[in-house]
């Protein structure tokens, strides 16, 4: 990191070291074609952004957005803009409507690249858009498909007739300065953009390879969103950094994935907890004994299913951490105990300053001590993790978000001695259940979930509705969710009507009693 620093380094650069290590070694593979592009092939791919990115007129600084599903083009897109200082901010394609519109312009941006399988979302949000937004789409599409709200030019056949040469052009930027933007999931509000600069992208990347024992000739595995820091920073930062190749999968799936780590030898696997557990639900086949995967990175893998996931598919490291995109807290589990994310130097407390703090349980609220600074948790007592700010450590930077109000509500004072500022991670989660005050009559559910389907990214759907005469309030109006988020969903806790979305059927069912067991016992899949 420090010599990164002196060097003034920046992705691009490094990149470029690692192009002249491996120039016809295989970078990136797209698994639903097929298609293999060599170091030399990514690189040539992204200075034709970088010379399109500069016959726009764009300078340093600049932003545009990507729209667009998993595809090795989007890491030649952000990295080809970014060879010229311009900053891609990445949307999230599960959005729609009022959150699409809100990411794109929060970033303020100046173009917009769509894939053409984001044309019915772009169309929805057009109107709503800067005026002199620009917009660019990849992959074909004819003309007759297009709607007559959008005017977009096609990027494929401009890059087609770009130079593969490097840019005549000398990057300003250095090492802390901003590489792109990433969104925050918007589970529990609005998606924040969350600003990653080049020490950032390096750091998280570095971590991983270095803490896990990762290696050049790895092959790794990754069906994670590209619009997300996991997919585009752990993994194809292992690629641009290391040299290691990358498999791209558009989309997860747990029928074809051990066949796919087969299909291309691949030795890494990156996961969320999910995916583990969708995996194990998975019928035995023969692929999973006949794959090379030692290694699986990610976060989120639980307790319960990690041991058997170890044994049954043969993993010999799990290199489980935990870190938000633009935290300086992260934690890392290096010796692979069992359900834990990560540790707290007890030896070296001042080298990386984080702590787990006391809070009051129904605002989140930091509690304090009669001094006025914030209250360690003992071992075992759940709290709020905060990591100490120092804007001249690399390691501890807070970079914050576009947004300054963002940034601001993240920040703490007085937290490990007085004067000082940390980090505060929060509590974002999933929406697992919305509580409507319904006064009675019948209420048209699969209304309500055409609305929501519009409305929200899937993950921001409520698995859960409770309909109740109405919402416990405290003196000062504020909802009262502690009672709610303590009965959760079982149907013998209340009187109140509860129903289940459930994804087979397409719509929301009434909670019985067998139908909980059967939830809370994994027959039925959230």
């Amino acid at each position: 990191m420090y010599r990164n620093v002196r060097n003034k380094s920046t992705i691009p650069a490094l990149f470029a070291q690692t192009v002249a290590l491996n120039p016809d070694k295989p970078a990136l593979i797209y698994e639903a074609t097929g298609e293999v592009w060599s170091f030399r092939d990514l690189q040539q791919r992204c200075h034709a952004v970088a010379h399109w990115a500069r016959d726009q007129g764009w300078t340093e600084g600049d932003v545009v957005a990507l729209l667009l599903e998993s595809h090795p083009v989007v890491v030649a897109l952000w990295l080809g803009l970014a060879m010229v200082g311009v900053e891609a901010a990445f949307i999230n394609h599960n959005l729609r409507q009022h959150s699409l519109s809100h990411c794109v312009s929060v970033s303020g941006a100046r173009a917009m690249v769509f894939g053409t399988e984001m044309t019915e979302a772009v169309s929805e949000v057009t109107d709503s858009l800067r005026p002199d937004m620009v917009l660019f789409r990849v992959g074909e599409q004819k003309d007759e498909e297009t709607p007559s709200n959008i005017r977009a030019q096609s990027l494929d056949t401009l890059l087609s007739r770009s130079p593969t040469h490097p840019p005549s052009y000398k990057l300003r930027k250095e090492f802390h300065d901003r590489l792109f933007y990433i969104y925050t999931s918007g589970t529990t509000g609005m998606p924040k953009a969350a600003i990653v600069v080049h020490s950032r992208y390096f750091r998280i990347a570095a971590f991983g390879f270095h803490s896990f024992g990762l290696r050049p000739e790895d092959v790794i595995y990754t069906c994670l969103p590209l619009y997300h820091s996991a997919g585009t920073i752990m993994g194809v930062g292992q690629c641009l950094l290391f040299g290691v190749t990358v498999v791209i999968r558009r989309k997860f799936s747990a029928s074809r994935f051990w066949d796919d780590c087969v299909k291309h030898s691949c030795t890494v696997i990156q996961y969320i907890g999910e995916i583990c557990r969708y995996l194990l639900a998975q019928p035995v086949r023969p692929s999973e004994a006949r794959h090379k995967v030692r290694v699986a990175v990610g976060n989120g893998l639980r307790s319960s299913v990690w041991e058997e996931f170890v044994q049954r598919f043969r993993i010999q490291r799990v290199g489980e951490f935990y870190g938000a995109t633009e935290c300086n807290c992260s934690l890392i589990n290096i010796d692979g105990k069992v359900g834990s994310c990560g540790f707290n130097s007890r030896i070296l407390p001042s080298f990386y300053p984080i702590r787990l703090v006391r809070v009051q349980r129904d605002s989140n609220a930091l509690l304090r001590d009669s001094q006025g600074l914030c209250i360690p948790c003992q071992p075992g007592e759940p709290g709020m993790l905060v990591g100490r700010i120092n804007d001249v450590d690399p390691l501890r930077r807070f970079d914050g978000y576009a947004d300054r109000d963002s940034t601001s509500q993240k920040i703490a004072h007085n937290v490990f001695r007085m004067g000082d500022s940390a980090y505060v991670s929060g509590v974002e989660g999933k929406a697992g259940m919305a509580a409507i005050a319904h006064a009675g009559g019948q209420i048209d559910l699969d209304a309500f979930l055409s609305a929501v389907q519009k409305a929200l990214p899937s993950y921001a759907r409520p698995v859960f509705l409770r309909l109740m005469p109405s919402v416990d309030t405290t003196g000062t109006f504020k909802i009262q969710k502690t009672r709610l988020q303590n009965e959760g969903f079982k149907p013998q806790d209340t009187s109140d009507k509860i129903y289940f979305l459930n994804s087979g059927a397409g719509g929301y069912e009434a909670v019985t009693d067998e139908l909980f067991r059967a939830i809370v016992e994994g027959e039925v899949s959230l």
